[in-house]
């Protein structure tokens, strides 16, 4: 099932020399593309093949403007000069579709009245999908600009009134400005943060 190892090209552009951007070109992202990477995306593992993850994508000025106002300050250019802005969120009733997305057994009873459950599986699982659609981005040669500082609870109540679903973070997309990029920040060694028993 493992296919050929990527290329190191590849590696230096989804990981090794990929940056998180704070300043965009004003170059347009197509439909096409944001849905190309869905596509690719979706793929990746999640739980139960759960995928709880929900994405509205804000293009439009007007559509930023709603967002603004929720934005801690040092994010507010972020938002509203990349050409695209994304809310990851997730579905609290994801298990709803496990029938269909999960039809080997009856998986949505392991969640129908545990909220505990449902709450750790949909957060886990959006994040999980959340950053492949980072890596996916990178990989189809766009910048990423993620972003947790906003107040989550008034851009759910703007975007999402029926409380159906719950944003999880930000992420800002498009062709970053190289010369707003901060130096790189140190990483941990293997040695660090990782054991082999």
């Amino acid at each position: 099932m493992g296919g050929a190892p990527l290329t190191d090209q590849a590696f230096d552009t989804i990981f090794r020399k990929a940056r998180t951007a704070n300043g965009w070109l004003d170059k347009h992202v197509s439909d096409e593309l944001l849905q190309k990477i869905h596509d690719d995306m979706k793929f990746g593992p999640t739980s139960a093949n759960s995928c709880p993850l929900r994405i509205v994508f804000l293009k439009t000025k007007e559509a930023k403007e709603r967002l603004k106002p929720f934005m801690i300050e040092s994010n507010v250019s972020k938002v509203m000069t990349s050409p695209v802005t994304a809310i990851f969120a997730w579905d609290t009733e994801f298990y709803d579709k496990l029938p269909k997305l999960f039809p080997h057994v009856d998986a949505r009873a392991w969640f129908v009245g545990n909220d505990q459950m449902i709450y750790d599986g949909a957060f886990r699982n959006s994040s999980l999908q959340a950053a492949y659609f980072i890596i996916a981005a990178r990989a189809h040669g766009l910048d990423c600009g993620p972003m947790s500082g906003y107040d989550r609870a008034k851009t759910d109540a703007e975007f999402f009134p029926d409380g159906k679903f719950k944003s999880n973070f930000i992420c800002a997309l498009g062709y970053g400005d190289d010369t707003k990029v901060f130096p790189r920040s140190p990483r941990f060694t293997f040695d660090d943060v990782c054991k082999i028993l």
